[in-house]
């Protein structure tokens, strides 16, 4: 059933080569691991084999820059300058000063210096543990991205705090993917990276792309999305978490101001909009904000539509997915209701 509920309420892009890019039209597809996830493209257009090889070359390159845990990466540079000064590249400046924005801009319900925390509950090494809040509260105290200076191609991280891009890296890659292939002629292209997908056109025949969201609380989808030229990112409580003696679960999305796993009645977030790097920020950053900020964001903003599942089990989505959304028919029965802005 639907009801309708009224809100009262520049990157410098890495731009891939295209040498080889030809005129001959052609399909491919290419997968790989990187990234920490399985990644998976298809492509249609001149060369696309040729394009999709130099954009997994292209991956590999920025995963070796932007890892937190690679000696020599920038990032891991960054991390362990003892709160000195650091040059980066300007594609890694220009990465951190989106995620800096969009923490911003979030009031820090995203906030890229929430690595230590993880590692204090075992998100990063799979060793996990419920921390003691003296702990805690120690790790906290380093958790600021206001402390990071940024200027130019100059970083500089305060001793003990250290910076993590994870929550954003595959969204900003996708849309450099994207805007390659474009550039290559690529007119219909899928690309996803572990569940960050980017849809570049529709499908060769001028249908649209569908997409699968997960269902949170078992096994199987929720529905189908379709969207052409859009970015889609789900945050879920399901895709990384631990159970300890008690029966307590505990997910991998913390909130940084507790330096808990967020739980706010959401279980499930999935954001669409044309930038794959505002998807992944916004998935992450709406899921701690808790429903009713979710929705309060996205009225005062309206540039990205999402759709929400709660602990109960509602479906809550935007009105821009109203008629691109359909739920899975072993999901028939379950509750949708339609968010709209004031004016429509």
């Amino acid at each position: 059933m639907r009801k309708k509920v009224i809100c009262v309420i520049t990157a410098v892009l890495i731009l891939l080569s295209c040498a080889g890019c030809g005129k001959q039209e052609e399909a491919a597809d290419r997968s790989f691991f990187a990234l920490d996830t399985y990644i998976t493209m298809q492509a249609v257009g001149p060369d696309a084999e040729q394009a999709l090889e130099t954009a997994e070359e292209s991956i590999r390159e920025l995963e070796r820059k932007w890892s937190v845990t690679s000696p020599g990466s920038e990032i891991y540079t960054v991390n362990q300058s003892g709160g000195n000064p650091t040059s980066i590249s300007e594609d890694t400046a220009e990465i951190l000063r989106f995620v800096l924005d969009m923490a911003q801009d979030t009031d820090g319900a995203l906030d890229p210096t929430i690595y230590p925390v993880l590692t204090a509950w075992g998100f990063t090494t799979d060793s996990y543990q419920v921390p003691s809040q003296e702990e805690l509260d120690t790790l906290l105290s380093y958790v600021d991205y206001q402390s990071i200076q940024l200027t130019g191609g100059t970083v500089t991280v305060p001793v003990e705090c250290q910076i993590d891009l994870g929550s954003v890296a595959k969204g900003y890659i996708g849309d450099l993917v994207a805007d390659s292939l474009r550039k290559c002629g690529i007119t219909s292209a899928l690309i996803n990276l572990g569940g960050n997908v980017q849809a570049v056109g529709a499908k060769a025949d001028g249908s649209p792309w569908r997409i699968g969201v997960r269902d949170p609380m078992a096994n199987g989808n929720l529905g189908v999305l379709e969207i052409t030229d859009q970015a889609v990112v789900t945050s879920g409580g399901y895709e990384r978490y631990f159970t300890d003696a008690d029966g307590n679960v505990y997910w991998h999305i913390l909130d940084p101001q507790t330096g808990y796993p967020a739980r706010n009645g959401l279980i499930s977030v999935t954001v669409v909009s044309p930038e794959g790097k505002r998807s992944d920020a916004l998935s992450t950053a709406l899921f701690v904000m808790g429903m009713e900020r979710a929705i309060e964001y996205w009225c005062a903003h309206g540039n990205f539509e999402m759709l929400l599942v709660t602990e109960n089990g509602t479906v809550l989505l935007t009105g821009g997915l109203e008629n691109a959304f359909t739920l899975d028919e072993e999901q028939n029965g379950r509750e949708v209701t339609v968010i709209h802005h004031e004016a429509e």
